[in-house]
């Protein structure tokens, strides 16, 4: 099936004469997640995995991603013509050092310009006017081979209320409108789908767990342009976009509106977000500011009615998971449960929640060898027994009117092997390291990695993903521009000062490819600390609230410290959630959050 596709796209590309056409994993705008209808390169590759881009010649064909998925990317290509490149691996080449090598002097070089984003295409231009080749940017060529594509999502639209918000529509437009007063900028273009629906208030449900609406917007400093299809707004939405001044256009407008916006006017755009065939609809003569968009960091501080109302989500949350817990750990051996199994019952506890909304992604729940992929979904074929022994890493979370959560735990099943026990102590080590961490404002998470890394570096090991990344507010759970990570990831680098109300995940891990995977992952809210004579301190609050897995610890390989610190923090655990448990999960409870 995978040949057929690329020998039909091949077929497109020989009528026109392209040489090389790219296929990324993104939608109109550069979301990480999206819907169906945008899954090109999956179609194409078979690899299903969020991050990764296909690049086709007419003799070869080659997917690029990143560490996060090499095994289950080295898999899903295995029987197919297909070649895998390990992005960031040693002598590999990147997408752009493989364009160069392989495209032909004179030759055409071919993508959608909707898809890619304005950097990349920018880029794209620059190598095919080095080798005098032309840039074909207009047509889809996937989707004319593409039968049965289907359909761009309509799905409804809500208003996020203000007592779950914390601040109006029109205070975050004003905001807007400030910066854009300070970059003297008469236009800022919006494409981001999470940066529209925190700016507008507004959610959706046009990604799989991620609550957005597929729309683009554009402000000015007197009007508020929201490019979306009308046919999704109900009455009440109407009817709150013109209490807010926001102006309602057809979703495909917004390229007709970048053609006419005027001569030398200044426009603010983010060019890794704006695609290419917008920003290739500008006239020549107006002026681009491209920065990271305003509300990007923005809503990456959160408020503190959000700070409140996310607290609030992770104490339903910590009690939907040790329900589920304290069902795995007393049914496991008892009757018969898969990956599956157990992924279906955590999501019927957190249903029961008040407020839940959705998952906030598709549950990984990998036992075993599946644990060291990342990234892994169990399917009907792989769909893993739980046995009485070994580990079974749970990744999940769920979406409320309250906030988002990102919870994962590795939990013993049995009997465990000492090398289990070893690296699950060393990740658990790294996770409460860097979550007592307290340091000087000014630290970016560059800065903080280490010491979740340090334990791992110790034993010779590493996990080839971050360390954590920013939360959003019923948003996209994988938020910028706060991370932890030990070097940028671009060259924007992403790599921000950590402010106080950001919220970040703490989720170091092991994953041995045939073997097992271990992650351990909370939620750290920055806060302010003491200040004084050497400036202000920071530290972190811990907000997730489940237990960690003292099974399968090595408390010898623990200092004192780390030991309070787990401690600690299973008393605030218990705290916590207790009051919402039954009696027999409570008991249970406070066993699993005893001191050690």
């Amino acid at each position: 099936m995978t040949a057929e596709r690329i020998e039909a796209l091949r077929g497109q590309m020989r009528k026109r004469s392209i040489d090389m056409y790219l296929v990324p994993a993104s939608d109109f705008h550069q979301s990480e997640y999206v819907g169906d209808y945008f899954k090109a390169r999956e179609y194409l590759t078979g690899f299903t995995g969020s991050a990764g881009t296909a690049v086709i010649t007419m003799t070869e064909a080659g997917l690029w991603t990143d560490g996060r998925y090499f095994i289950q990317a080295g898999r899903q290509l295995e029987q197919s013509h297909v070649t895998l490149y390990r992005m960031g691996e040693e002598g590999v080449p990147s997408v752009r050092e493989f364009i160069e090598q392989k495209l032909p002097e004179g030759g055409c070089l071919g993508f959608d310009g909707r898809v890619v984003n304005t950097r990349a295409g920018e880029e794209y231009q620059k190598i095919a006017d080095s080798r005098q080749c032309s840039l074909a940017a207009a047509e889809d060529l996937v989707g004319i081979i593409w039968q049965n594509r289907p359909q761009l999502p309509k799905n409804p639209v809500f208003v996020l209320e203000e007592q779950y918000s914390g601040e109006s529509a029109e205070s975050k437009l004003k905001r807007v409108r400030e910066k854009m007063r300070e970059k003297e900028a008469d236009v800022h273009i919006l494409t981001s789908l999470c940066d529209i629906a925190w700016l507008f208030n507004i959610r959706g449900h046009d990604i799989a767990h991620v609550p957005v609406v597929m729309s683009f917007a554009v402000i000015t400093m007197e009007e508020c342009y929201w490019f979306v299809n009308s046919q999704v707004l109900g009455e009440e939405v109407r009817e709150y976009c013109t209490t807010n001044r926001i102006l309602v256009k057809p979703y495909e407008a917004v390229y007709d509106y970048a053609e006419n916006i005027p001569a030398k006017s200044r426009v603010l755009l983010d060019k890794r977000m704006v695609n290419y065939r917008i920003f290739s609809s500008l006239r020549a003569d107006v002026q681009v500011l491209s920065e990271h968009n305003p509300t990007e960091r923005m809503k990456a501080v959160k408020n503190p009615t959000e700070l409140s109302n996310i607290r609030k989500a992770h104490v339903k949350d910590g009690a939907a998971f040790t329900n589920f817990l304290y069902w795995l750990k007393t049914q496991t051996g008892r009757e018969e449960l898969t990956e599956r199994a157990a992924s279906d019952y955590l999501e019927t506890c957190r249903r029961e929640q008040d407020h839940f909304v959705d998952l906030s992604f598709d549950t990984i729940s990998a036992y075993g060898p599946n644990g060291a992929m990342m990234h892994y979904t169990a399917t009907e074929e792989t769909d893993a027994a739980l046995n009485a022994k070994g580990f079974l890493l749970v990744d999940s979370g769920g979406h409320y009117l309250e906030g988002s959560t990102d919870l994962t735990r590795t939990i013993a099943l049995g009997e465990l092997t000492r090398e289990e026990k070893l690296y699950f102590t060393a990740v658990c080590r790294a996770n409460l390291n860097l979550a007592a961490a307290k340091f000087l404002y000014g630290c970016r998470g560059s800065n903080l990695d280490i010491l979740a890394r340090g334990p791992l570096w110790n034993l010779g090991l590493d996990y080839k993903c971050g360390t954590g990344h920013g939360i959003g507010y019923l948003l996209n759970v994988h938020e910028g521009p706060n991370q932890f990570r030990w070097r940028a990831a671009s060259k924007d680098g992403g790599d921000c000062i950590l402010e106080e109300g950001m919220v970040t995940t703490d989720e170091p891990g092991v994953y041995l490819e045939g073997k097992f995977g271990i992650r351990i992952e909370n939620e750290l809210v920055c806060k302010k600390a003491e200040k004084n004579e050497y400036g202000q301190f920071m530290e972190f609050e811990t907000i997730t609230y489940a237990p960690i897995d003292l099974d399968a610890l090595l408390l010898e390989e623990m200092t004192k410290r780390e030991r309070k610190l787990l401690n600690d923090y299973h008393k605030l655990v218990y705290e916590k959630i207790s009051p919402f448990l039954k009696p027999e999960v409570r008991e249970w409870l406070k066993t699993c959050t005893r001191e050690i």
